[in-house]
Formats: structure tokens, C-alpha cells, sequence
């Protein structure tokens, strides 16, 4: 087993776990950034209301979905990434990071690779997430919730099979908010890998000293190259959100810069930024899980098979 696929492994294991502890944040923000109303909620409102309406499970709606999603794009994404970033560092004479540009190109390969293999999944937890929105807001929710493949039926026939690349558009050009993250990362790591060596060397260490990130490291480099990524990209994400959810309006925009524009007419700059807090916080917390989780079940798994490798 290649250690492409052993990080692509540990991604979508460290994605799940990331996932699985935020993703009522995920939910909130999704439904912020679809809701076209004057007046939005704040966060603590929109909890109260959905618990009233839907019990507390309705903050999970579309998790089922949403592991699935997080596991096949990270898994997807990590493999893409480290398989690119093998070839560019072997086909390089001399040193083993990479360079600012290069991390760029690594990450364009890998995203764009994910997200025309996972967009379906993520209309469909869109979907699932935003079904019972424009309901009767003063009662508990009579809409009956659909289950992944009963989602997917519903799409089907509704829509048809091209339903399921709705937003393809800003999602592909959303390609470079993990190309921000990894980019960060990337030169983050490679400071302060570089700041923590010289120290060594110059302490009397050995020549061949490397520093050693920890995992609290990776905790706090994950956490602020995503800051970083989605601060950036955000308004994309409203508009691929409401896209992926069918919105009547949505479906009228013409391309991703016609739906900024729109939004940003309608809604004021406000509504491209409608869910950012939640999102935010959501965003940075899974990346920080992601990446310290997905290192630590990375060097597990190499060390369980390196005994079969021999074999």
C-alpha cells in the first residue's frame, strides 16, 4: 500500500471524525447562506428555532450524507494531492519542499479531481439540509425527511441526473480555497520546520538535526491556513450553497459572477456573507481536526503494515 493511498485513508477517517464533531455548524451555515430573508437569524435564534421545530436531531439533518461527502472528497483530495506532490518533489535536483507555486499547481489538480467526483453528494446533503426551510416557522415541521437514497429518487425525478453538478461552477472555481489552505499550510510548515532546525543547529545539534512538528502544530497550522481560505472564498460558497439546494432564485443566475452581483443587488454585501460566523468557526475546528487527526492515523497505519510490507 502506496503513501498516497495510506493519506488518503487517514483523510477521509480524519474528515469523518472532524465531521461528525461540527457538523450542526455545517447545517446552520448551510441554511443561513440559502435563506434569502431580510432580516437573518442569529446563530443562537436559529438553533432555538430548529430544535423547536424539528427536535434536536433536525441540527443533524444530512449527516448520513455528509460523512459520506467528507470521506470521498478528503480521500479523493489527500490522494490527488500527495500522488502530484510525489512526482513534482522527484522530478525536483534538489531539495524536498515545495515551493509556493508548486503547492498552487498540487492543489488545482487535487480539487478540481474532487469536486467533479463528490458535487453529487454534496446536493444531496444540501438538499437534505434546507428541505424543511420555508415551512410553517410558528409549528414543529410536518415535512417528511428523506434519507439519502430517498433524496436521491426525489432529485432524480424532480431534476433529472444533471441536478446532481448543480453549482459545479462556483464549486470548481471553490477549488482554490483548499489551494489556499494547502498553500498556507504548506509554507507555514515549511517556516517553522526551518525556524525550529536553525534553533537546533544553533544550540549544537547535529548538522542533520530536522525539527519535528507536533500535533498541536498541525492543530494550529490547519486552524489558521483555513481561516485564511475561507474568509477569502466565502461569497462562493453562498452561491454554490444555493445553487446545490435548487433555490428557485438560484437556478436564474447565469454564472458565478452573476450570482455575486445579484446577491450583492438584492441582499446587500451582507447576503454574501450570510452564515460566515458559524462557518467560520465550523471551518476552522474540522480543518484543525483534520489536520492533526489525519497525520496521527496516517503514521499509525504506515507503522501497522510496514511488518506486512516485508512480508
Amino acid at each position: 500500500m502506496g503513501d498516497s493511498a495510506i493519506h488518503a485513508a487517514a483523510g477521509a477517517a480524519g474528515g469523518i471524525v472532524a465531521m461528525s464533531a461540527t457538523y450542526p455548524l455545517i447545517f446552520l451555515s448551510t441554511r443561513a447562506a440559502v435563506e434569502t430573508k431580510n432580516e437573518p437569524k442569529t446563530t443562537y435564534q436559529a438553533v432555538l428555532d430548529i430544535i423547536k421545530r424539528e427536535g434536536v436531531l433536525g441540527l443533524y439533518s444530512g449527516l448520513s450524507s455528509s460523512l459520506l461527502g467528507i470521506a470521498v472528497t478528503n480521500g479523493v483530495y489527500y490522494y490527488f494531492y500527495e500522488r502530484s506532490r510525489e512526482i513534482i518533489l522527484r522530478s525536483k535536483s534538489g531539495g524536498k519542499a515545495l515551493s509556493t507555486l508548486e503547492s498552487i499547481l498540487t492543489g488545482m489538480i487535487a480539487g478540481s479531481a474532487t469536486t467533479l467526483i463528490s458535487n453529487p453528494i454534496w446536493v444531496v446533503q444540501t438538499s437534505q439540509a434546507v428541505r424543511t426551510l420555508g415551512s410553517d416557522q410558528s409549528q414543529p415541521t410536518s415535512v417528511k425527511k428523506l434519507g439519502f437514497l430517498a433524496t436521491v429518487q426525489s432529485i432524480l425525478a424532480k431534476d433529472g441526473i444533471g441536478a446532481f453538478w448543480r453549482g459545479i461552477g462556483p464549486a470548481l472555481v471553490l477549488v482554490i480555497n483548499p489551494v489556499l489552505q494547502y498553500t498556507v499550510f504548506e509554507q507555514l510548515k515549511n517556516f517553522l520546520i526551518a525556524r525550529r532546525t536553525n534553533k537546533l543547529r544553533a544550540a549544537g545539534g547535529a548538522a542533520a538535526t530536522i525539527a519535528i512538528l507536533s500535533d498541536w502544530d498541525f492543530f494550529f497550522l490547519g486552524a489558521l491556513s483555513k481561516l485564511v481560505a475561507t474568509s477569502a472564498t466565502y461569497p462562493y460558497i453562498v452561491v454554490k450553497s444555493r445553487l446545490q439546494a435548487g433555490s428557485a432564485n438560484a437556478l436564474k443566475y447565469k454564472s458565478s459572477l452573476d450570482g455575486l452581483l445579484t446577491i450583492l443587488k438584492e441582499e446587500g454585501i451582507g447576503g454574501l456573507y450570510r452564515g460566515i460566523e458559524s462557518k467560520i468557526v465550523q471551518s476552522v475546528l474540522t480543518a484543525a481536526i483534520l489536520f492533526a487527526g489525519q497525520r496521527r492515523i496516517f503514521e499509525i497505519t504506515k507503522k501497522a503494515i510496514s511488518p506486512l510490507a516485508k512480508v
